[in-house]
C-alpha cells in the first residue's frame, strides 16, 4: 500500500515529495585503482577506455545529512576530486560543510584522496579525519600525509573500535575492526546509525570465516549492508592462484547468505568491486545471478535512505 501511494505522489505533476534528512549517498564502487584499471588492455577493460560512460570510480561513500547541512565521506580515494563534485551535486559547498572523513585503512584506494586536501589541492583547513590509532600514527608520521597534519589541512580523530562517534542527535558512526592485509595499518568497516534507518559499510575484509563476527548477524542487524564485492569467483584469474587471495568472493557470499530471508538478502548490497568482475558490466550473467538471488549491486549515485 505504501508504494502504491508513493508511485501515485511521484505521478502528481507539480508535487514534490520531501527529501530523506539523512541519506547515503554512493560515489564509487570499483576496487583502489577504478575501473578500468592502469596497463590493462584486456576486452573487459579495454569497453571501459573506449567508452568513458563505462567507467568507474574507486569505492566510496557519503552520509549527507540535510537538517544540520553536513556531509560526511568514507574512505578519501584516488577519485576524490571527482567524488566530492558529485557530492557538490546533492550537497553544495558554501550550503553544506564538509564535517568530517571516516577512514577505512591505508590500502592505496582508500585514503590517498587526501592529497587533494592538500596546499597543491585544494588547501583545506581543518577537516576532521577520523581514524584507528594505527592509521593515525601512520598519517601523523609519514610523508607527505605528516604535511596534512603540520599544515592543518585536517585535524586528526583517534578512533576506538566499538565505540560511537555520535556526530548529532540522529547520526552516529561505529568503527567495527575486521581482519584484512595489516601493512601500514588496522582495517575497520562502519555502522553508520541515522534517525530511521542504519547501515553497514565493509568494502575491504578476509575471508568471512576469519572474522569473530558472524556477518550474517550484522546483516539482520541493519537496513543496509554495503559490503566487499573484490572478486566474483575463483576463477577470475587465469594463472594466478586465487586460493592466496582472501578477500570473500561474491559466489561464496551468496552462498553463505542463502538462509537469510528474502527481505534480509534485499539488504545485502555488493560494492568495491575489481576490474575483473564481472558485477561491473550492466546485463551479465553474474549481475542477473545476483539479482534472482535477491541481492544487490551497487552503483554510482545510489541514494540510501537513513
Amino acid at each position: 500500500m505504501l508504494r502504491t501511494i508513493l508511485v501515485f505522489l511521484l505521478a502528481v505533476p507539480g508535487l514534490a515529495v520531501a527529501e530523506p534528512e539523512v541519506f547515503i549517498q554512493v560515489l564509487g564502487i570499483a576496487q583502489d585503482a577504478g575501473y578500468p584499471q592502469t596497463n590493462c588492455y584486456k576486452p573487459h577493460c579495454m569497453r571501459a577506455w573506449e567508452n568513458p560512460d563505462l567507467r568507474r570510480m574507486a569505492s566510496s561513500i557519503a552520509v549527507v545529512d540535510t537538517a544540520t547541512k553536513t556531509k560526511y565521506l568514507f574512505d578519501a580515494s584516488p577519485d576524490m576530486r571527482e567524488q566530492l563534485f558529485e557530492l557538490h551535486q546533492s550537497a553544495p559547498d558554501g550550503e553544506y560543510a564538509l564535517a568530517g572523513v571516516f577512514l577505512t585503512h591505508a590500502h592505496m584506494g582508500h585514503y590517498t584522496g587526501l592529497m587533494h586536501i592538500g596546499r597543491e589541492g585544494a588547501g583545506a583547513s581543518g577537516i576532521p579525519v577520523f581514524a584507528m590509532p594505527t592509521m593515525t600514527e601512520y598519517l601523523s608520521s609519514n610523508g607527505p600525509w605528516e604535511l596534512l597534519v603540520r599544515l592543518q589541512n585536517i585535524e586528526l580523530r583517534p578512533l576506538t573500535d566499538g565505540k560511537p562517534v555520535k556526530l548529532n542527535a540522529k547520526l552516529s558512526v561505529t568503527p567495527i575492526e575486521v581482519p584484512h592485509r595489516p601493512e601500514y595499518s588496522e582495517t575497520v568497516g562502519y555502522r553508520i546509525d541515522g534517525p530511521d534507518k542504519s547501515a553497514v559499510f565493509i568494502p575491504d575484509i578476509d575471508k568471512w570465516e576469519h572474522w569473530k563476527t558472524d556477518i550474517r548477524d550484522v546483516i539482520r542487524s541493519v537496513d543496509y549492508a554495503l559490503l566487499d564485492a573484490s572478486f566474483f569467483a575463483d576463477d577470475e584469474l587465469p594463472g594466478r592462484d586465487m586460493s592466496k587471495i582472501k578477500h570473500p568472493f561474491v559466489a561464496e557470499s551468496m552462498d553463505l547468505f542463502d538462509e537469510l530471508t528474502v527481505a534480509e538478502k534485499s539488504r545485502v548490497i555488493f560494492i568495491h568491486m575489481n576490474h575483473t568482475n564481472p558485477l561491473l558490466i550492466e546485463g551479465s550473467p553474474e549481475r542477473e545471478q545476483v539479482k534472482s538471488r535477491g541481492f544487490r549491486v551497487a552503483h554510482e549515485g545510489m541514494r540510501l535512505e537513513l
